[in-house]
């Protein structure tokens, strides 16, 4: 399942709140989320799943990424396979792999030269150490977060040891949840992404944050890590 951040963009004005703390609700479990975005995967795929719907700086930041990537990639929670079949287009020796069986046939018949298939990101179904970068772009969003540091052990199994892993998410000044127009997630501060990232045996390597022009209430993330 992958989230984007140029559409599809929460309704709501953020998390409900009593005083200075937000009312974190129960979180989606890959069953909500996976109900959530088959109900709308080819209203989400006609929206955003090309690059050109995309945002030019993130485009050209996945692209570097890739570029130096040496091996085996994984766009973990591909979505509709846009950004998979971009790194194809690169010359990545890609696969795309995503929580929604209606996302994997989607990207399957648009695409069909890329290799997808269902996974839980928790469980990539891959060799220790048997890929070069692993690509979470807007994927994380929906995870509770108590499961987030499963899922970057996962990453951090697959990956080679000279590795990396590129994220993108929702930044906040504190972790909360929020009402995402498909099903509620997550934004993160960044030390506190970092923190998990590193525990999880990560070097984080760059980071950045930016706003959305269009959400002044939504701000924007990327992390660079390589394995340690």
């Amino acid at each position: 399942m992958r989230c984007c951040p140029v559409a599809l963009e929460p309704r709501g004005s953020g998390p409900a709140e009593t005083g200075d703390h937000p009312v974190v609700r129960a979180a989606a479990t890959d069953e909500v989320v996976g109900a959530a975005y088959a109900a709308r995967a080819e209203e989400y795929t006609a929206a955003l799943g090309s690059v050109s719907a995309m945002n030019p700086p993130d485009i050209q930041l996945i692209s570097a990424w890739a570029a130096r990537c040496r091996g085996p990639v994984i766009d973990a929670g591909c979505g509709p396979g846009h950004w998979t079949q971009l790194l194809a287009d690169l010359g990545a020796d890609v696969e795309g792999v995503d929580l929604v069986p209606a996302f994997v046939d989607l990207a399957t018949a648009r695409f069909p030269t890329v290799p997808y298939r269902v996974a839980n990101l928790d469980d990539l179904a891959r060799p220790d150490g048997s890929v070069a970068g692993i690509l979470a772009w807007y994927s994380l969003i929906h995870l509770e977060p108590e499961r987030v540091p499963l899922v970057l052990r996962e990453f951090r199994r697959c990956l080679a040891d000279d590795g990396t892993l590129l994220v993108g998410f929702y930044e906040s000044d504190r972790l909360e949840p929020f009402p995402h127009t498909v099903t509620e997630a997550y934004s993160w501060p960044v030390d506190e992404l970092s923190r998990l990232v590193e525990d999880a045996g990560f070097g984080v390597r760059h980071t950045r944050t930016h706003p959305n022009p269009k959400r002044p209430d939504r701000r924007h993330g990327t992390l660079l890590a390589g394995a340690t």
